[in-house]
């Protein structure tokens, strides 16, 4: 399979360096783009617009076809607009505990209020408009399943978010209505979001999916930190036929 890997916020293409050594292992070809305004160097002045811009260019540029595309938390807003763009050359979506929009909306629009006054507060105190994640909220919610050292070592990885595509609010006049297969890779024990109805990744978002292939896993939001084997395994049972 050729899979498209699709990072979350604060988030580069290299944290997938585990899961995509894995993969190429098990015989499979790997791309891992850096979004648009991510990473320790780049500008922050960027849309959503530009992130999926980013990743159509990737696959279109590489001449990919039957491109399993994954994203993770944030990404899932991304390949969704890539799904519109590229659906040709798509052969599968997974979404990795991660955003599904729905037409209008924004991706602040599905974070908890008090998730939303932490993000606007630090955005406003940067100076850039960029934010990143508290170490303690990083610790206790996205990585509930990791000892404190590979926490920190995760932590370190990590880099300030761009507001811009947090608040822009997506056009999707056509992504649910796509004959593309799609998968919804769970991850049990992630608590970035609330878990229960109101907030939690599973089933209130995948269920917008329609017809979609779950797999299960144990783990927390950043499994691919904490157990790379094992959330590769389980991508290659989502992005099969």
């Amino acid at each position: 399979m050729q899979f498209v890997l699709v990072h979350g916020a604060w988030h580069d293409g290299h944290c997938w360096a585990e899961v995509a050594g894995a993969l190429a292992r098990a015989g499979h070809r790997v791309g891992a783009p850096t979004l648009a305004g991510h990473g320790q160097d780049a500008r922050r002045d960027v849309s959503h617009a530009d992130c999926s811009r980013g990743v159509v260019e990737y696959i279109v540029q590489a001449g990919l076809d039957e491109v399993v595309l994954v994203g993770h938390s944030f990404g899932g807003s991304v390949v969704q607009k890539v799904a519109e763009a590229i659906p040709a050359r798509l052969r599968r979506l997974v979404f990795f505990n991660a955003f599904v929009l729905l037409d209008g909306q924004c991706v602040l629009d599905e974070h908890p209020p008090h998730y939303r006054a932490i993000i606007e507060r630090l955005s406003r105190a940067s100076g850039d408009g960029s934010f990143r994640l508290p170490f303690r909220v990083w610790r206790e919610t996205f990585m509930n399943d990791a000892d404190l050292a590979t926490a920190r070592r995760a932590w370190g990885r990590t880099s300030p978010e761009p507001i811009g595509p947090f608040r822009d609010r997506l056009r999707l006049p056509r992504f649910f209505g796509l004959d593309l297969p799609r998968s919804w890779l769970n991850a049990r024990d992630d608590t970035a979001l609330p878990p229960g109805p109101q907030w939690g990744w599973h089933p209130r978002l995948s269920s917008r999916l329609g017809p979609y292939r779950l797999v299960q896993m144990p783990g927390g939001h950043e499994t691919l930190f904490t157990d790379p084997e094992l959330l590769a395994c389980k991508l290659i049972e989502a992005g099969r036929d």
